[in-house]
C-alpha cells in the first residue's frame, strides 16, 4: 500500500497542546490510526495510506480547535476523537466544548464529554421524566446532579431531591448505631461527593438546613407528593418493582425526574426482579415526555482503564450468556 504525506499547519503552542506531554496523545494516535506524524516549526507532517493519514488529520484539527480554544487537550478527549473518526462520525470532541451546564465550585466547567452524554443532557432539557441506563463512569450521576443544581439555580425547580435504595442494609436501618442521617450516611455518599464538588459543602449545608435540598434513602419517599422538585433516583437497578411505582407514582407538578441505573450491577436477593427492569419495559411505549439514554462503555469518562474494564466484562458477559446462568436470566426477561 502506498504513503502519502499530508501537512497540517498550525501554531507551535498549539501542536504542544495536541501533542501532550512526553507526546503521549500524538503515540496514541500513531498505534491508532498506523500513520506517522512529525512536527517541527508550526508544520505537522502525517505520513500513512490516504483513508488513515485523513482520519489521523481530522483528529489533530480536532484537537487543535479545543487548544485554540483555551481548553485542555486530555486523554479523554483523543480516545473519543480517535473513536470518532473510525466510526466514520461525522461529529467532532470539539463540538462538545460549547455545552457547559454549570460550574464546580473551582470553576470547572460542567459538559457533556461524548454524544451519547449530549444526548443524555438535552433529554434532560426537553423531557419530564429520563432513564439514564448505563455502566459505572458514564456520568450518569454526574451529569444529572449538575443538571438539577442549574435547575435550582436558575429557578426552574425550589428543591432537590436525591435518593437511592439502601439495598445493602436491606432498608432495615434501625440496628445500625446513630440517628437516622448517621444511618443513611453511607449509602448516600455517593451522591454526596458529586453534590459537594458541584456546589460546594457551606452551599450545600445551608441549602438543605432550609429544606432546600434532601439527600434520603428511597423507602423515605413513600406518601410524599413532589412538586416543584428535581429528584434523582440513583442507583435504579437495586428497587423493586412496588418501590418503583411507588416513587413513579410520587411525581407531582412543575417536577422533573433523572432515574440512573446500570442493569448488569444488580444486588438484589437472587430470584428478585429489578423494578428498574419493570419499568422500562412498563414505559418505554409511553412517548410523550419520558426518554430512556442508554450509555455505553464509549461513554466512560474516567481514567481509560475503566473504559477498558467495562468493554472486557461486556465481551465476556456476551460470551457466558449461554450458558444456564444466562438462559436463567434471558428466561426471567421474558417474563418482564
Amino acid at each position: 500500500m502506498s504513503e502519502i504525506e499530508t501537512i497540517v499547519d498550525l501554531s507551535v503552542d498549539t501542536i504542544k497542546a495536541v501533542f501532550g506531554s512526553l507526546d503521549e496523545n500524538v503515540k496514541k494516535i500513531e498505534k491508532n490510526l498506523y500513520v506517522k506524524i512529525l512536527a517541527r516549526e508550526g508544520t505537522i507532517r502525517i505520513i500513512g495510506s490516504e483513508d488513515q493519514t485523513a482520519k489521523a488529520k481530522k483528529v489533530i484539527n480536532d484537537l487543535a480547535q479545543i487548544a485554540e480554544k483555551g481548553g485542555p487537550v486530555t486523554a479523554q478527549n483523543v480516545d473519543y476523537a480517535i473513536s470518532l473518526v473510525k466510526e466514520g462520525s461525522s461529529h467532532t470532541v470539539s463540538e462538545l466544548e460549547h455545552d457547559i451546564i454549570c460550574r464546580t465550585v473551582n470553576g470547572k466547567p460542567i459538559k457533556p464529554k461524548t454524544f451519547n452524554q449530549k444526548r443524555y443532557v438535552d433529554a434532560i432539557r426537553d423531557n419530564m421524566i429520563v432513564f439514564g441506563l448505563g455502566p459505572a463512569g458514564t456520568g450518569k450521576t454526574y451529569l444529572a446532579m449538575a443538571m438539577a443544581i442549574d435547575a435550582f439555580k436558575q429557578g426552574d425547580v425550589n428543591r432537590i431531591i436525591l435518593t437511592r435504595p439502601a439495598i445493602e442494609a436491606g432498608e432495615n436501618l434501625g440496628f445500625l448505631p446513630g440517628d437516622l442521617q448517621q444511618k443513611v450516611d453511607p449509602y448516600l455518599r455517593p451522591l454526596y461527593d458529586a453534590i459537594y464538588q458541584i456546589m460546594g459543602a457551606e452551599s450545600y449545608i445551608s441549602n438543605s438546613e432550609k429544606g432546600l435540598i434532601e439527600v434520603a434513602p428511597l423507602a423515605y419517599m413513600r406518601g410524599r407528593t413532589l412538586d416543584n422538585a428535581f429528584i434523582i433516583l440513583d442507583e435504579a437497578q437495586n428497587t423493586t418493582p412496588a418501590q418503583m411505582k411507588m416513587f413513579l407514582t410520587r411525581i407531582g407538578f412543575g417536577s422533573k425526574v433523572v432515574v440512573t441505573g446500570d442493569r448488569t450491577q444488580k444486588d438484589l436477593p437472587s430470584g428478585q426482579v429489578s423494578g428498574l427492569d419493570v419499568a422500562i419495559r412498563v414505559l418505554e411505549q409511553v412517548e410523550e415526555d419520558i426518554a430512556m439514554i442508554n450509555l455505553t462503555s464509549q461513554d466512560v469518562v474516567r481514567h481509560p482503564v475503566v473504559q477498558k474494564i467495562v468493554q472486557a466484562y461486556e465481551e465476556y458477559e456476551k460470551k457466558h450468556s449461554t450458558g444456564p446462568a444466562g438462559r436463567d436470566r434471558a428466561s426471567r426477561n421474558r417474563m418482564l
